[in-house]
């Protein structure tokens, strides 16, 4: 192996393979295809070249003349990182795309550099959905669309800018900007002087402005090739996934959850997802479709678990044995002790919540940590200290906004008068009547599934149930509501038969009424009477109806 052009810097094929770098991903230099590397110290980019005696598995000659092309730049804390630091992170970010990039077209060349990552695919007709793709992809700063092209001097640079900016200058200021790698007989500086004066000349209505310019015309020089630059598209930011340990998000389906989950994927997290169905099936579909979205558009790099828990025997539990003030504080120490014992089967290294500072009473400091010491796992809360209106922009900007309007809030869960500073021994009295062999079963019983397969689920219509307005007399009405809210409103309709029956109890004790006659559920809302009639529905009870008056 034979080296030219050495810096002080010794890198062998085996150093830099150490670091990170593949053979079939290092790039060919063209026209004598030498093998360009890059090593950097922290303060210096020394660069040199080997001539390899072998090929690898690059085909320069297809690459040079691919009809699409993108320039990746990285996030800039990437680029601040330690050498070693940074290669990992490069090296990741390549999986990454290519994990996507896959799904979107058959042949592509993803090749990394030490700042930047070239994306090349000769199918054209892609060229939109790969560029919306790279988009969404957490760790990249910016995304570069350009046309590579050789050139032979200034001029000819100049030509080829004229032929591709001509239409676009036209009645606009403008300015060129130049960047260069490699070894020139010009400057930067003399490429902007000089191509920015010969548009100018043969473009009558075009203006040259060097500050806060219409048009700004960008050029890369690299070696003999020269990189037009046809449009630049801001990309995700944040650190790629897999940077950073595995995270367990506790996922609702609001505006809450489904933005801190994205907001550890863009940090470089892998988020998983667990979901405590409080509604049946219904409100269960409706959180997977969330937690799909935000894997399909930020995470599908990586494969991801969706976990299920039933907690309604859990909530039966509470309303019936707890104090009124003390249900929600109480009811987030059970999620978090679930959570938790999901997150060590599954070698998760901390749970993630929306949770928002003073948002709703279990959301004070007091009760917040209250709630943390039921756990040594981590609980990170990226939305401690955002307010609504921050939180409901962000979902609007990724997209989970009209999944979180339409998700249901449950009538019967939130207690009547919840405290907002919660005392420590008053809880644990509390707790003392909870029967946690509940919580042990409902989380052995858990649904672990892939997040790839909650599409092909979800996709299945959700049974439908009628809902009425008017009542013909035959039917028995069934307030589902909790035992509070039926004593605090009693719900009372003239002629009609009218059985208490709370919704934590729907499911083991509807079985028990009489079957000949037909049943109408009622709640305040309308919410959750429509999903345990659902729930009903799906169990073969065909009796059922949705009362709203």
């Amino acid at each position: 192996m034979e080296f030219q052009n050495f810096s002080p810097r010794y890198r062998t094929l085996q150093d830099l393979a150490n670091y990170g770098f593949s053979t079939h991903e290092m790039r060919f230099s063209a026209p004598a295809y030498n093998l360009v590397l890059y090593c950097a110290p922290c303060t210096l980019r020394p660069q040199f070249r080997v001539r390899s005696v072998s090929p690898f598995n690059v085909n320069h000659d297809e690459i040079a003349t691919a009809a699409m092309k993108f320039i990746i730049k990285l996030f800039p804390e990437i680029t601040i990182k330690s050498q070693s630091v940074r290669l990992r992170f490069i090296k990741i970010l390549t999986g990454n795309i290519r994990n996507v990039l896959k799904k979107q077209i058959d042949e592509v060349a993803i090749v990394r550099h030490w700042d930047h990552i070239e994306v090349r695919a000769k199918d054209e007709s892609r060229t939109e959905q790969v560029r919306d793709a790279l988009t969404r992809i957490p760790g990249i700063h910016h995304i570069l669309e350009v046309d590579d092209c050789p050139y032979t001097d200034m001029h000819n640079i100049f030509e080829q800018t004229l032929e591709m900016y001509r239409d676009k200058l036209e009645g606009k200021t403008f300015c060129v900007r130049v960047k260069r790698r490699g070894k020139h007989e010009f400057t930067s500086i003399e490429v902007e002087r000089y191509v920015g004066g010969g548009l100018n000349q043969h473009i009558e209505s075009a203006k040259v402005k060097l500050s806060h310019p219409q048009v700004t015309v960008h050029l890369e020089i690299e070696d003999d090739r020269l990189l037009l630059i046809k449009g630049r598209y801001e990309g995700l930011g944040g650190y790629p996934i897999g940077t950073q340990e595995d995270v367990l998000s506790l996922i609702s389906g609001g505006f809450d959850s489904g933005v801190s989950s994205y907001m550890l994927m863009r940090r470089g997290c892998r988020v998983h997802y667990c979901f405590f169905n409080l509604g049946g099936s219904a409100h269960e579909i409706g959180v997977k479709q969330v937690a799909h979205y935000l894997w399909n558009r930020f995470g599908s790099s990586h494969r991801v678990r969706f976990v299920a828990i039933d907690f309604a025997p859990v909530v039966g539990e509470i309303l019936e044995k707890v104090d009124d003030g003390q249900m929600g504080v109480i009811l987030k120490r059970m999620m978090m002790r679930a959570a938790s014992k999901v997150a060590e089967r599954y070698g998760v290294q901390a749970l993630v919540t929306g949770e928002a500072l003073g948002q709703v009473s279990s959301q004070t400091l007091t009760n917040l940590r209250l709630i943390d010491g039921v756990t040594d796992t981590l609980i990170l809360r990226p939305l401690i200290s955002h307010d609504k209106e921050h939180i409901i922009d962000m979902a609007r900007e990724i997209g989970t906004e009209d999944f979180a309007k339409t998700m249901p809030e449950f009538c019967g869960v939130i207690s009547k008068s919840p405290t907002v500073k919660a005392v420590k021994s008053k809880i644990e009295a509390e707790e003392e009547n909870f029967d946690f062999d509940i919580l042990e079963r409902v989380v052995a019983e858990a649904q672990n599934m892939d997040i790839r397969e909650i599409a092909e689920q979800t996709s299945e219509q959700v049974i439908e149930v009628e809902t009425v307005e008017a009542l013909t007399g035959d039917e028995v009405v069934l307030d589902i509501r909790s035992n509070d809210e039926q004593e605090d409103k009693p719900l009372k309709i003239e002629g009609l038969e009218v059985k208490s029956l709370p919704f934590y109890k729907l499911a083991t004790q509807f079985g028990d009424l009489d079957q000949s006659r037909s049943y109408v559920l009622y709640c305040d809302r309308g919410v959750m009477s429509r999903l345990q009639a659902l729930y009903l529905k799906e169990q073969g009870y065909n009796n059922v109806k949705v009362y709203r008056p």
